[in-house]
C-alpha cells in the first residue's frame, strides 16, 4: 500500500509538471512564431524600398557622458569656482588640454555670458553646458567670408563633442566657428531636451556622426554655414522642433534627418543642402531631407529651399510634409512618399528616374516644374495622388505625335499625362544655374527639340507623318492647312 501510494503521488506530480511545462512552452512557441513571421513577411513594393532603420534609433544616449565616453580626457582643471560671474572672457587660443574652456563655463552664473577670444589659434575644449547662458565669439562671424576670416573658433578635443547641453537648459550662441576635425564617433553639438539657438555660426566637422544631434527640445539655427564630412546626416533631430533659415550645408552624404514630435511644426526655410553628387556604395542612403515616423504624427514645412546632389531629394515616411517654392535637383528620385501626407506646390524638381513617387499615403502635387526624369509622377495602388497644373521637360516622355491636318501635312501634338503636360521649348538656363549649376554641372537641355520648330511656330511649313519638317514658303499661317495640299501630285 505504501509503494502504491508513493507511485500514485509520483504520477500526479509528473502530470502537473507536464502541464506546467506545456503552459510555459505554448507562449514561447507563439512568440517565436510571431517573430519569425514578422521577419519573413514579404514586401510587395515594386519600385520603392524604404530606407534602413532610423539613424537616431542606433544611438547611445550615454555616448557623451564625460566619464563614460572618454575616461582618458582629464584636463588639468583649477579648483571648482562657483558660477557667479555675469560675463566671463576666455582667451584660450592654442591651449589644448589646459581646461580653460571648461573652467570658464563653470564660472558663468546662470543666465550669464561667455565670450570666446581665440587670437592665437582655436580654443580647444568641451563646452559642457548645464545652465542657461549666452556664448559669443569676439570679432563677429560672417558666413559668406568664413574661409578667409573664420573668427573665434572653438575646436573639440579628438573624439569629443564641441558642446553638449543638458535637459531643460537654454543656450544662445552667436559668432562662433565650431571645429571638430577628428570627431570620430562624436557629434559636434549635442542636446537632450535642451533649447539651442544659434545665429551667425559655422561648423567644420569630420567624423562618423552628425555635426548636430538634438533629442527633444528645440534647435533654431540661422545665418549659418556647415561643412560636414560624414556619412551620417549633417543634422539629426529626434522629437525636437527644428528651425533653419539662411543655412548652407555641404559635404555630407545626407543632409537633414527629422523625426518630428507632436509640438509645433519644424520648418526648413531659405536653406541650401548640397550633397556629394555621387551615388553611395556603402553606408546609409544618400538623402537630402528625410522625415521619419515617430510616436507622434508631426509636421514639417519646407519653403524656399534648395536640395541638390543627393540620390533621393526629400523622403517622407509617416509624417505630414509641405514643400513650397523650393528646388530639388541632381537626384535619382526627387520626392518619395512612403507613408503619411505630402503637399508639393510651386516647386521645381529635377531627377533622372522619378520626379515624385508615392508608395502609400496622400499626395497633393500642384503647379510644379518636373524636368529630366523618365517618369514624372509614379504611384502605387495604396497611394492617393491629386496632381494638376504640373509642367514637364523631358526627352523621355515628351516626344510628340503627329496627326494629319490637311492632305499629308501633319502637325505635332502632345498627349497630357496624369496631372501634368509637356512644356514647349528648351529648359530655361536661368533655372539650371539655380539647380544643377550650383554643383558645377554644365547646362543640358531637357526639352525635346523638334527640327524646324521655331519656323513652324512662325507659320512656315509642316511635318510629315514621320515627324520630318517640310519647309514651304508659299503658304503661311492657316493657308498651309487649306491650299496646295496633296503631296507631290497635289501641287
Amino acid at each position: 500500500m505504501t509503494r502504491n501510494a508513493f507511485g500514485l503521488l509520483g504520477g500526479v506530480a509528473a502530470v502537473v509538471a507536464g502541464a506546467a511545462l506545456t503552459m510555459i512552452a505554448e507562449p514561447a512557441q507563439a512568440q517565436t512564431a510571431a517573430r519569425v513571421e514578422s521577419q519573413t513577411r514579404p514586401n510587395f513594393g515594386v519600385l520603392l524600398d524604404p530606407p534602413v532603420r532610423s539613424y537616431s534609433q542606433r544611438r547611445d544616449r550615454n555616448r557623451y557622458d564625460y566619464r563614460r565616453h572618454r575616461p582618458d580626457w582629464r584636463p588639468g582643471l583649477p579648483p571648482l569656482r562657483p558660477g557667479g560671474e555675469e560675463i566671463v572672457l576666455v582667451d584660450c587660443g592654442g591651449n589644448p588640454g589646459s581646461g580653460a574652456v571648461e573652467d570658464a563655463v563653470r564660472r558663468v552664473r546662470p543666465g550669464g555670458t561667455l565670450v570666446i577670444r581665440s587670437r592665437a589659434g582655436a580654443c580647444v575644449g568641451w563646452l559642457n553646458i548645464d545652465k542657461p547662458m549666452t556664448i559669443i565669439g569676439e570679432g563677429g562671424f560672417d558666413p559668406r567670408d568664413w574661409g578667409r576670416q573664420p573668427g573665434a573658433t572653438l575646436q573639440a578635443p579628438d573624439g569629443l563633442p564641441c558642446m553638449t547641453v543638458a535637459a531643460g537648459v537654454r543656450v544662445e550662441v552667436r559668432d562662433v566657428l565650431f571645429a571638430s576635425p577628428r570627431a570620430g564617433d562624436a557629434a559636434c553639438v549635442v542636446g537632450y531636451g535642451a533649447e539651442i539657438v544659434m545665429n551667425s555660426v559655422g561648423f567644420r566637422h569630420a567624423g562618423d556622426e552628425a555635426a548636430i544631434y538634438v533629442d527633444g527640445g528645440l534647435l533654431d539655427i540661422r545665418n549659418a554655414v556647415m561643412e560636414a564630412r560624414t556619412i551620417a546626416p549633417a543634422i539629426v533631430t529626434d522629437g525636437a522642433v527644428l528651425t533653419t533659415a539662411e543655412l548652407v550645408v555641404t559635404g555630407a552624404q545626407s543632409g537633414v534627418e527629422i523625426t518630428p514630435g507632436a509640438g509645433p511644426a519644424s520648418r526648413i526655410s531659405a536653406t541650401t543642402l548640397l550633397g556629394t553628387n555621387a551615388p553611395n556604395a556603402f553606408g546609409p542612403r544618400s538623402i537630402g531631407v528625410i522625415v521619419r515616423a515617430g510616436r507622434d504624427y508631426g509636421r514639417v514645412e519646407i519653403d524656399s529651399t534648395a536640395v541638390c546632389g543627393f540620390v533621393e531629394g526629400v523622403v517622407v515616411e509617416g509624417a505630414s510634409v509641405s514643400i513650397e517654392g523650393s528646388r530639388i535637383c541632381r537626384s535619382d528620385k526627387g520626392v518619395v512618399l512612403y507613408s503619411g501626407e505630402l503637399r508639393l506646390a510651386d516647386s521645381r524638381v529635377r531627377a533622372s528616374t522619378v520626379g515624385v513617387a508615392a508608395a502609400a499615403g496622400n499626395a497633393v502635387i500642384v503647379n510644379n516644374v518636373l524636368a529630366g526624369m523618365r517618369d514624372p509622377i509614379y504611384r502605387e495602388p495604396r497611394a492617393n495622388v491629386q496632381a494638376s497644373g504640373n509642367r514637364v521637360w523631358s526627352q523621355a516622355v515628351c516626344r510628340p505625335q503627329f496627326r494629319d491636318r490637311y492632305r499629308g501635312r501633319h502637325e505635332p501634338y502632345w498627349r497630357p499625362g496624369d496631372g501634368w503636360e509637356c512644356a514647349r521649348g528648351s529648359y530655361p538656363q536661368g533655372w539650371w544655374a539655380q539647380e544643377d549649376g550650383m554643383l558645377g554641372v554644365q547646362y543640358a537641355d531637357d526639352g525635346y527639340a523638334l527640327d524646324g520648330w521655331d519656323d513652324y511656330q512662325n507659320g512656315d511649313g509642316w511635318y510629315d507623318r514621320d515627324g520630318r519638317y517640310v519647309r514651304d514658303d508659299r503658304y503661311r499661317g492657316e493657308d498651309r492647312w487649306s491650299r496646295g495640299g496633296g503631296g507631290f501630285w497635289g501641287r
